[in-house]
């Protein structure tokens, strides 16, 4: 039996593959990451919201040309972990935490 490692991977290069993005590199454990801080941070539902208006938003800056596929993404979901923590910051000082 794989495990949920192995099955991810697997899952991201069949996913690359079918939209023929086999170049591309996704550090799985990154976007899990960020999901992981905008479920906590926000709600939960925002964790797949947020992974994949980071990516699009990757893909946009790369396809323009404003940064190589690697800067892209990394800058995408630095703004995402920075927007989700803001959120987060907010929300307690709003409830007077």
């Amino acid at each position: 039996m794989k495990s949920q490692d192995e099955t991810l991977e697997e899952w991201c290069r069949s996913l690359l593959q079918a939209y023929e993005l086999e170049d591309v590199q996704v550090d799985v454990n990154a976007i899990l990451a960020l999901a992981g801080v905008a479920a906590h941070s926000v709600v939960r539902p925002a964790a797949p919201l947020t992974t994949f208006i980071a990516g699009y938003a990757a893909g946009l800056a790369s396809g323009s040309g404003q940064g190589t596929e690697a800067s892209s993404m990394e800058d995408a979901l630095a703004v995402a972990r920075s927007l989700a923590a803001d959120y987060d910051a907010e929300a307690a000082g709003a409830s007077g935490e």
